[in-house]
């Protein structure tokens, strides 16, 4: 089954998502289900991996695949799946901020439901915006205080996905070629970071810590 969030406000759609995933995941068979959770920082491998099953011995996913139409690789192989994830016995969530209007329609086809949430014009009262101007300014208290707050009630993953889009924005936003290279520098760090965590046996909550910390 597939479900649609988009939106500018990223953080009420975040949150709405969610509360969704966690719903479904306590829904029965609490005690099996994995959530499963893909951004555009991962590869296409890893998004081909989640279409392929849980395998013989794996349990019941939720999967949430966040900003993967960012990337074209990734973007082919989710629109081919689509009808895969609507088929599926298994939830799918999507969230996508400012899809096109013949991605949201393609997607809509098959979605179960599709909730979207914008900010009003001049609203910028999310923590998000905090946390992706924190990244940019290089303040560690400021970047520090931000993720304590997006760690209240959200994933690793889905914190690793806003400092992944709050790096791709410095790099759309940069002005010097100091802050294109910085941009750069974070964006293929926080590209390997869960790669990193899994091959290490690191949690990805303290790895992220890490990253947060090592900002300047």
């Amino acid at each position: 089954m597939l479900h649609l969030y988009t939106g500018t406000d990223r953080e009420k759609a975040r949150e709405e998502m969610n509360t969704a995933v966690k719903k479904v995941s306590l829904a029965g068979q609490a005690k099996d289900t994995d959530v499963v959770r893909v951004t555009d920082a991962h590869t296409p491998a890893d998004l081909k991996s989640v279409f392929e099953g849980a395998g013989m011995f794996g349990g019941v996913r939720t999967v949430v695949l966040e900003g993967v139409w960012g990337n074209e690789e990734m973007r082919a192989l989710a629109e081919t799946n689509l009808k895969y994830m609507r088929d599926s016995e298994e939830h799918f969530f999507i969230f996508e901020e400012k899809p096109d209007a013949a991605t949201r329609k393609s997607i809509e086809k098959y979605a179960e439901d599709s909730k979207r949430f914008d900010l009003k014009k001049g609203d910028e009262r999310t923590t998000i915006f905090a946390l992706a101007s924190a990244l940019r300014s290089g303040n560690k208290k400021a970047l520090w205080v931000s993720y304590q707050r997006e760690l209240v009630g959200n994933a690793p993953e889905a914190i690793h996905g806003v400092l992944f889009w709050g790096a791709k924005d410095m790099l759309l936003k940069a002005r010097s070629d100091s802050e294109r290279s910085r941009a750069r520098k974070l964006i293929a760090q926080l590209a390997e970071l869960p790669h990193e965590s899994r091959r290490r046996g690191v949690e990805l909550e303290y790895a992220l810590e890490r990253v947060v910390l090592s900002v300047a």
